[in-house]
């Protein structure tokens, strides 16, 4: 089956243009002018993957992003101007998988989500460390198959970056991750991401597990080091 695409942006133009570029790479393709008119066309008909303008009326793309982090762990690439760093960051840290700023390239549009799309398959290939299809930690079970995550046998929901990065910890208890390594296993080389980024996304991974297990204190946090995964 084709790969589903949904664009939000209450820009027509970019509507039109990307919509068109993207059919012509084979995605299918919804577009919506505002969140609320895609969230709720989202629940009916699911996309495998959303770019969502950051400033709209009625419900901008961070509200947007924030409800559907609520249900769906769908990837989401924000487009967003080249001012708005503080939303970039905002939206990282609030699940987004992925951002790009307008003015933006089509081709660089069309490689950003077939990157995210890659990291989010479920026919991935395993990493250099030598995946398996369901590893478990102690209270952590993690289903690289579906992408699915469990702490002590309840489902946890996690972005595609954030499964990616608890995977990198999990695979190798005890082991130290710089967040350079971490970036590596989350990121394709060809984006770049700050230190802030990795840690914000650490931080909402541990955020997610304790609304589970308010006690969770796996992840540990050694000062301009990195992280590490403690098996208890």
């Amino acid at each position: 089956m084709a790969t589903k695409v949904a664009l939000v942006d209450d820009d027509q133009n970019i509507l039109t243009t990307v919509s068109i570029l993207l059919e012509s790479e084979g995605f299918v393709v919804n577009c919506f002018s505002d969140g609320e008119e895609a969230l709720a066309a989202f629940a009916e008909n699911p996309p495998d993957l959303a770019v969502l303008d950051i400033k709209m009326p009625r419900m901008d793309g961070m509200e947007l992003l924030n409800r559907l982090r609520r249900t769906s762990a769908v990837p989401v690439i924000f487009l967003t101007s080249k001012d708005d760093e503080i939303d970039e960051f905002l939206g990282l840290k609030m699940g987004a998988d992925d951002y790009i700023r307008k003015p933006f390239s089509q081709r660089l549009l069309v490689e950003r989500i077939r990157t995210v799309l890659r990291r989010h398959s479920t026919n991935k290939d395993d990493d250099a460390e030598g995946s398996e299809e369901t590893l478990v930690r102690g209270k952590l079970k993690l289903d690289s198959v579906r992408h699915a995550c469990f702490w002590d046998s309840r489902e946890v929901t996690l972005t595609v970056t954030e499964f990616m990065l608890l995977h990198a910890l999990a695979v190798r208890p005890g082991h130290v991750k710089s967040r350079d390594q971490l970036m590596d296993a989350a990121y394709d080389d060809n984006i770049y991401v700050d230190d802030r980024t990795i840690d914000s996304h650490i931080k909402r991974l541990r955020k997610k597990i304790k609304a589970t297990d308010p006690e969770f204190s796996a992840i540990e946090t050694l000062y301009g080091v990195g992280y590490r995964f403690k098996e208890k």
